[in-house]
């Protein structure tokens, strides 16, 4: 049984004002599947290298099952590695490759083999074990490393955003090969991406990051439903959900000429804060009304999907002129240069304080 867990676990770089990661606590279960998620700068893979011991820990402890490995050298915690750029030797053929760490480790050669086949056959690689990595395509070339890792047997793989160097349809394609082989596979996987809608298909659960501190863990279906505060929120969701700050009167808010009611906590809080929330709605969520009944949008871009559009366009709001993206009929979809009026669908909308961006009932 192999778990792993962040403890506090915190990375202070020498010189800097403020940690990559900044006192870490996660829990990630025997066999699970988590994808850390986060923009550029979160601390997402300075957190997957403190896992492989790339990187010190300067407080705090990480743990693979029972054993903190906060001190233990790399060789000696039984991850494997799949990087961005694949690192595989140009000189070597492919079986070579997936065997060479446990040629270093002194595991017999009939061994070796017998693992690489093995290997080979999961990830379809049989025909390539002779080749060199120049004469395999990119989607090729990661699988090979991923066959490395396998080879290996080890408690945890480390993926650390391996499909960054596909196209678009291949890592499509390669991301549901990944987390198949990882259910097939049941080891216990941390899987690092700036890709939201790669996080959302392929995790049991998501770890949303932003410089350098845990925002938010679970399963995408409550990330998505219930998002902890405005950045994860903002950042989960394609097309982002629309968020924008809105008055409050009573215990209702306006959204335009709509006015949707707040439970009696948030209205109170919001008063003390301005007579002012935002408020989140999915695109999915807003609905075309009748004149009067919502907030009056100028459309500016039409994106037909067939059944679906994406419309999107321009609403003022409190003084200032703000995004907004809804999906409508795709069969009707509004003209370019249109003025529609958008209501939120009752029971979709999302609160948050404007003072601190945390999620408020509603």
């Amino acid at each position: 049984m192999t778990t792993v867990k962040f403890d506090g676990a915190t990375r202070l770089f020498p010189g800097a004002e403020h940690p990559a990661v900044d006192r870490l606590d996660l829990d990630i279960a025997d066999g699970e599947f988590l994808v850390l998620v986060g923009p550029s700068g979160c601390g997402k893979s300075t957190s997957l290298r403190m896992l492989a011991g790339l990187e010190d820990v300067d407080d705090g402890a990480v743990w693979i099952g029972d054993r903190d490995v906060t001190d233990v050298p790399p060789k000696d915690r039984d991850v494997a590695m799949v990087f961005q750029n694949y690192a595989l030797y140009p000189h070597m053929s492919v079986a070579e490759n997936m065997g060479f760490a446990l040629k270093i480790a002194g595991v017999a050669k009939d061994e070796i083999r017998s693992r690489v086949i093995h290997a080979a056959k999961i990830l379809d690689l049989e025909d390539y074990l002779d080749r060199k990595p120049k004469a395999l395509s990119g989607g090729q070339r990661q699988r090979v490393a991923m066959g490395r890792a396998i080879v290996r047997q080890p408690q945890v793989f480390l993926m650390d955003e391996p499909l960054s160097n596909l196209d678009a349809k291949l890592r499509v394609q390669t991301r549901s090969q990944i987390a198949a082989l990882q259910r097939r596979l049941e080891v216990t996987t941390v899987y690092v991406t700036h890709d939201q809608v790669e996080a959302m298909t392929m995790g049991d659960r998501v770890a949303v990051m932003k410089d350098g501190i845990l925002q938010q863990a679970d399963t995408p279906s409550y990330i998505y439903d219930h998002p902890a505060n405005v950045f994860v929120a903002g950042f989960i969701g394609s097309p982002a959900m629309n968020l924008l700050e809105v008055g409050v009167q009573g215990n209702e808010m306006m959204f335009g000429n709509a006015r949707v009611p707040l439970r009696r906590e948030t209205a109170g809080e919001a008063h003390q804060a301005g007579d002012a929330v935002t408020i989140g709605v999915r695109p999915e969520d807003l609905q075309l009304v009748g004149n009067g009944q919502g907030l009056r949008t100028v459309i500016n871009l039409v994106e037909s999907l067939g059944a679906d559009a994406y419309v999107y366009g321009v609403a003022e709001l409190g003084g200032s002129e703000h995004h907004v993206i809804a999906r409508v009929d795709g069969r009707t979809p509004p003209r370019k240069g249109e003025i529609v009026e958008l209501a939120p669908q009752p029971g979709h909308v999302h609160v948050f304080s404007t003072a601190t961006g945390e999620r408020l009932p509603s």
